[in-house]
């Protein structure tokens, strides 16, 4: 079901360099064109056909099919009709642009890899995380004070409790994600 957008942002479109890139607003989220990214990122002269070979040659590489993560949504076209269109949401298509060996994809790589090893780091640190949101509010204007409320620093090294080790249970056993280590 898709969420209603004032028509000003309704089909707004995205540019990058001097491509255009179709998005539209579905189930509260952006969703963009495939076809679009791919043209941006590889200056290809057919992405209609790149991304169906990228598919195939996708599958083959690592058995993971690209079209489980795209839905079929209308877009308008060039001929000013409406057809069903390969989209996928900002996750999806940082995944999609992961496969495509181009070098106008290769800063949006190293961002990725980038952005994946600071938050790493912030599992390890949360106060990395903190800061970053503080640093964050900033950059977008918010006052000082505004953001002290909502974020109040961290208090100084040794103010700060010891970090205690769980009791030893020969019977506990670790469930363990990205994002947590809890002992049961």
């Amino acid at each position: 079901m898709s969420e209603e957008l004032p028509a000003n942002l309704q089909g707004k479109m995205v540019v990058f360099g001097a491509k255009q890139i179709r998005r539209i607003w579905h189930d509260e989220q952006w969703f963009f064109s495939v076809v679009d990214i791919i043209a941006a990122l590889t200056d290809s002269g057919a992405p209609t056909k790149y991304w169906t070979a990228m598919k195939r040659r996708e599958e083959a590489a690592s058995g993971f099919q690209l079209s489980t993560i795209c839905r079929q949504l209308k877009l308008t076209s060039s001929d000013g009709k409406t057809y069903e269109t390969d989209c996928v949401n900002t996750e999806a298509a940082f995944r999609i642009i992961q496969s495509i060996p181009s070098p106008k994809a290769e800063p949006f790589k190293r961002w990725l890899a980038q952005v994946g090893y600071e938050r790493v780091q912030e599992i390890e640190n949360p106060e990395l995380a903190q800061k970053r949101m503080r640093d964050l509010y900033k950059e977008k204007g918010y006052p000082d004070d505004w953001i002290r409320e909502i974020s109040p620093s961290s208090p100084p090294r040794s103010q700060r409790p010891r970090s205690v080790s769980p009791p030893r249970n020969t019977r506990s056993s670790r469930a363990c994600s990205a994002k947590t280590c809890a002992i049961t």
